[in-house]
Parts: structure tokens; C-alpha cells; sequence
């Protein structure tokens, strides 16, 4: 009989053992695959976090203050080398100003108090007032109520990022989002606002004495964003006359672990023009718990590998050695050593097939609530350190495990389809072909080994 037949049908002949070495390979192989899912799972969404936590440098003109009206500023001219750094993915210039309500009493240290800074929109936010008196404020020498005219003066930004607001992704709920690149008198309002002066799309306002439109209405749950108009960069530096001024920046760096480098490029190339900072502090503390969670997970699945490996290759030498009275005599009927060994490869390839089958069974069960765990430890970590958000967004990061609802078939699809994406076919591919390979050489070796002693002494020995 041809021995690869031979060796396919000899890993059947007994059920009780083909199920008993089944279930061990397929564990073994099941507990590899996990871990190797939950340490490529863990990388991908470290790196994720890395992409999108702390990643930013600010910029701003030294010595600025945005409620002083006299201060220094930059220009895009300076700032355009910033976008050409290494690993810098993009530069968030804006300029910002604080308008007047027209009509309003200006006796405030608020804002920008020259004629020309101001609006016809009156601020949605309203003021406390205390025991039915108007707010007070700290300044000039001593505590003064705010005038019955006064109306809180209204943020103006221009940028050439208008869909994000103090680092928050902006909603329109109304009409469309402005071109940043144009100078076109086209603005964006919150909804408040737009509600305050009864505006909608294709309103019209006025902002230094010009007329802007309303391109788009935006929803914003903070006060700070309701009481914010946003025009493009171009626009706010035309009809402020400061063309060209930028009162801060934002460099977006491609990973936290290049944040340190580029602020130091973005400090070389402004000088003594500006001052720039990061939160590399703040974002070490926060990504440190992800680089233990890291080190745990490889450290399981080199554990995991070596453990896998030599139960596969011990139950290879054991599968083999009780089988040495049958060696010798195949051998003694002609047999060769390498139809022997041929044999025993296809038995070792055919159960360890079976193996992985059950294998990747086990790891679809298991490398949900492994990587869960591990992102577990990790956001109670980032708590312990202050940090609520990175562990969230851990956890949002990359592939996600779905818990069922679908029934056990819809389970299982999901969650493979889940490790796929988290590892890739090419991943998965190696390590079943790794299992294949250390049971092919287990078989192989011992085999030939027994197959080189003489029939007799095998015969005489069992």
C-alpha cells in the first residue's frame, strides 16, 4: 500500500486515541493562535492610540495672549516649512479674535475693542445672575456689574481645518461644510447661535463690517463652540485686514513615539518667535500601561509557542516509539527507511490537520476574552494614572470581538472574520504552517532514527 494512504488511515484506526491526540494538538495549537491574535490585536491598537493621543504640538506666537489686544503674531509664511518635517502629517493653522456685539457697551476686558471688531450677532450664552443682579467681574481697581447693554462678545476663528473645534469633529446638522481654502465670506454658527439671531442657511451676518453668509450649521454641546463663528483662514485674515497673521497652530505628528523629535525640529525652525509645547509628559504616562500590556502579551506568546511546540513534538516521538514493533516488521518485508518515515509524516500531517481545525476553534473562543482582559488591565491602569479617554480609546481601537446574538454559526463567523482582520490571512497562514512543520520533523526524525535498527533486534526487544 502506498505509505501516504497508509499514514492517513493509521491515524484513524483507533477512535479513542485519534480523539485524545486530536484534542491535545488542537489545544496546544488553539492557545499559540490566541495568543498570537491578542498580541497582534494589542500592537495594532497601541499603535492606533499612539496615532491619536497626545500626537499634537501647539504653537503660538510668544508671549500671546488671546484677551489682550496688542500682541505678536505669526504668519503662514513661517509656519509652511512646519508641514515638510518628518513625520509630520499635517499643520492646523487659525486665527482667532473676540468681536464686539454692535450696539454693546465695550467697557469690558473682553475681546478686541477697536470699531471695526465688530458683529451684528448677539452671543448665545447667557451669564448667572446672582440674587437677580447682573454678573460681576475682578478688574480696574475693583468689582463692577456689567452694563444692562452687554452682550458676551463672540468668538471668530478662522482656520484652515474648520471641521474640527477645540479638538472636537464638528456636526453640521444644516447645510454644508465651508471650503477651507477659499476666501469667500461663507461662515459656519452653532445652532444656538443660530437660533439666538434667527439665522439658517443662506443668512446673512456681518463681522468687521462685512457681510458673511451662513454656509452651515453646526451642533456643539460646549458653550465655548455655541458662542464660536468659523470662517476659512483666508477669509478671517482678509476681512480683519491682517493678512497672512496666525495666532496658533496645531502639528500633527504621525505617532506619539516621533513627538519629542518633531517638537524639537518645530522649536529649531520658529526660534524665539514662538512658543511651542506638547503633552509628551501627559502622553508617556498614558500610553505606559499599553507597553506592559504589550510586554505581557508577547512574553504569553513566546510562552505559548515554546509550550505548543514541544507538546507537539513530544506527542510525534511518543506516537511513534509505540509503534516500534511495527516498524520493524514493515521493515522486515522490504520497506526502506524513507517509505517509513513518508508513513508516519502523513499520519503526524493528517492528525495535526485535525488539530488545527480544532485549534482554530479554540482560538476564535478564546482570543476575545484574552484581548479583552489584557485591554481590561489596561484602562484600569490609565484610570489609576487619570486618564480616562486613552482607555477608551484602546478599547474603540481596531478589530472588535462580537459577543453573539446571531447564533452559535453567526458567532463563530464573526468573531474568525474579527482574527482575520486583526492578523491577516498570512499570520494565520504561518502559524498553522509552523504547528504542520514541528510535526513533520517530531514523526520524521523519530522514525528514521527507529527505521536504522535491524528488524531483528526490534522483534527481539519487543
Amino acid at each position: 500500500m502506498n505509505p501516504v494512504s497508509r499514514g492517513i488511515r493509521n491515524a484513524f484506526r483507533n477512535t479513542s486515541r485519534t480523539f485524545s491526540i486530536v484534542i491535545i494538538l488542537g489545544l496546544s495549537i488553539g492557545l499559540a493562535l490566541a495568543m498570537l491574535v491578542a498580541d497582534q490585536s494589542v500592537n495594532n491598537k497601541i499603535n492606533t492610540v499612539k496615532a491619536s493621543v497626545g500626537n499634537t504640538i501647539t504653537v503660538t506666537p510668544a508671549g500671546f495672549s488671546r484677551f489682550s489686544s496688542v500682541n505678536n503674531s505669526l504668519t503662514t509664511s513661517q509656519l509652511a516649512p512646519l508641514s515638510k518635517l518628518a513625520n509630520v502629517t499635517g499643520v492646523e493653522e487659525s486665527f482667532t479674535d473676540r468681536l464686539i456685539t454692535i450696539g454693546s457697551n465695550t467697557n469690558l476686558p473682553f475681546g478686541n475693542t477697536k470699531s471695526s471688531a465688530t458683529t451684528s450677532l448677539s452671543s448665545p450664552v447667557k451669564l448667572k445672575a446672582k440674587a437677580g443682579r447682573r454678573f460681576f467681574y475682578v478688574g480696574g481697581g475693583g468689582a463692577n456689574f456689567s452694563p444692562a447693554n452687554f452682550s458676551l462678545p463672540i468668538t471668530f476663528l478662522a482656520t484652515n481645518n474648520p471641521n474640527q473645534i477645540n479638538t472636537g469633529n464638528l456636526a453640521i446638522v444644516s447645510g454644508k461644510m465651508i471650503n477651507a481654502n477659499l476666501d469667500d465670506n461663507q461662515a459656519l454658527v452653532s445652532q444656538a447661535m443660530a437660533t439666538k439671531n434667527n439665522l439658517k442657511v443662506g443668512s446673512t451676518f456681518t463681522a468687521y463690517s462685512t457681510t458673511l453668509s451662513v454656509e452651515g450649521i453646526f451642533s456643539n454641546s460646549t458653550q465655548s463652540a455655541n458662542n464660536t463663528v468659523v470662517v476659512s483662514l483666508p477669509t478671517g485674515q482678509a476681512i480683519s485686514n491682517k493678512s497672512g497673521v496666525v495666532t496658533s497652530a496645531v502639528v500633527y505628528v504621525n505617532s506619539l513615539d516621533n513627538l519629542a523629535s518633531v517638537t524639537n525640529a518645530v522649536k529649531n525652525k520658529l526660534g524665539s518667535a514662538a512658543d511651542v509645547t506638547s503633552s509628551q509628559q501627559q502622553a508617556n504616562q498614558t500610553v505606559a500601561p499599553l507597553d506592559s500590556v504589550k510586554s505581557i502579551s508577547l512574553y504569553s506568546l513566546i510562552g505559548a509557542v515554546i509550550a505548543g511546540s514541544l507538546i507537539i513534538l513530544l506527542t510525534m516521538v511518543m506516537i511513534v516509539r509505540e509503534r516500534t514493533r511495527e516498524i520493524g516488521v514493515i521493515k522486515a518485508i522490504g520497506a526502506s527507511n524513507g517509505r517509513i518515515s513518508l508513513q508516519f509524516m502523513s499520519e503526524a500531517v493528517t492528525l495535526t490537520l485535525m488539530g488545527a481545525v480544532v485549534g482554530l476553534i479554540f482560538a476564535i473562543l478564546a482570543a476575545s476574552p484574552i484581548t479583552h482582559t489584557l485591554v481590561n488591565n489596561s484602562a484600569t491602569s490609565n484610570r489609576q494614572f487619570g486618564f480616562g479617554g486613552p482607555g477608551a480609546a484602546f478599547r474603540a481601537a481596531g478589530p472588535r470581538f462580537i459577543s453573539g446574538g446571531r447564533g452559535a454559526g453567526g458567532f463563530l463567523r464573526d468573531n474568525f472574520t474579527n482574527i482575520h482582520a486583526a492578523v491577516g490571512w498570512s499570520v494565520l497562514g504561518f502559524g498553522l504552517l509552523s504547528a504542520i512543520v514541528i510535526a513533520v520533523i517530531g514523526s520524521a526524525g523519530v522514525a528514521y532514527f527507529i527505521s536504522k535498527i535491524r528488524p531483528a533486534v526490534v522483534m527481539r526487544t519487543e
